[in-house]
């Protein structure tokens, strides 16, 4: 069954100062979404959609296009402050997008299959694409069944500082409940801290490696209205995806099925960890995971 990888990247060139400078993590020049795609792609994933922003639309598929095409089927959409529905206006003093939520439905038109949604910046490991390509199959003729890739929070901390984490509950038989989202979360000798709360670092925690059907597309654009209603004026209110799943889990219109997967989670929240996914790919290589050139 045809699957698509869905990357959220329209936030890269800020991240990084520009796509041009995106720093390198492989030693033939990879940037970490290249691992994202080389993995769905021998999970089963037939299709990568990218969703930018205009400001880094023609460099972006320079640099990205010219090493991927011949692999895999490549698409694009942009995120737009201005796409927004009917009858809505953008408020003058709003400069932040409107976040992940808003990003995916920026790709409706360009996806008609199953599909997965990742962070562009962030390493998800080639167990959790499996998992993930195996539950879109298997369930392809349930539309308002989806899946969430589950870590262990111990796995997806920072020895040099705090993160965000979103901590899931789940039921006995692994069907989401909720996500609750835990900013300031330290790394301890024991486990982990958030505030006066102390965590034992193995509860799941959702880094935003989600599987969704096509259907997910029509809830997204109802939870918007919702949200412009309720946020629009908030310059800084974001519309998330975890959020949009709560509400359906609470309302009975979807269910969400927690994939837990033991794979190590890298990204790079703080420069000093550049140095560190570095190694931990090159062990990958080593250990022969990947090859020494992705695209060769």
């Amino acid at each position: 069954m045809n699957k698509t990888l869905l990357v959220l990247a329209a936030g890269i060139g800020s991240r990084y100062g520009g796509l041009k400078q995106m720093d390198p993590f492989g030693p033939s020049g990879e940037f970490i979404l290249d691992y994202s795609v080389y993995d769905a792609r021998r999970a089963g994933f037939t299709k990568v959609v990218f969703v930018i922003r205009h400001e880094i639309e023609k460099d972006f598929k320079a640099v990205i296009s010219s090493r991927l095409e011949g692999h895999i089927e490549i698409g694009y959409a942009l995120q737009d402050l201005a796409d927004i529905p009917a009858g809505y206006t953008v408020p003058a003093e709003r400069k932040k997008p409107w976040g992940t939520g808003h990003a995916t439905l920026s790709a409706a038109a360009a996806i008609t299959t199953p599909f997965a949604v990742i962070n562009a910046d962030d390493f998800y490991g080639a167990e959790s694409y499996r998992k993930l390509a195996a539950f879109l199959d298997r369930t392809a003729s349930e539309p308002n069944h989806y899946a969430m890739v589950g870590y262990i929070l111990r796995n997806t901390l920072s020895a040099h500082g705090h993160v965000a984490r979103g901590v899931c509950a789940s039921s006995a038989n692994g069907t989401l409940t909720g996500v609750e989202e835990l900013t300031n979360i330290v790394k301890t000798d024991g486990g982990a801290r958030c505030g006066d709360r102390l965590l034992t670092g193995d509860e799941i925690v959702s880094m935003n490696l989600w599987g969704f059907k096509p259907s997910f597309f029509a809830h997204l654009r109802q939870e918007f209205r919702t949200f412009l209603d309720e946020s629009a004026g908030n310059p800084k209110a974001e519309y998330f995806v975890p959020t949009v799943v709560n509400t359906l889990i609470a309302r009975g219109q979807a269910s969400c099925t927690v994939l837990e997967t033991p794979s190590q989670w890298f990204g790079v929240t703080y420069p000093e960890e550049k140095a560190d996914v570095v190694a931990a790919i090159r062990a990958l290589i080593a250990s022969g995971e990947y090859p020494p050139s992705l695209w060769a």
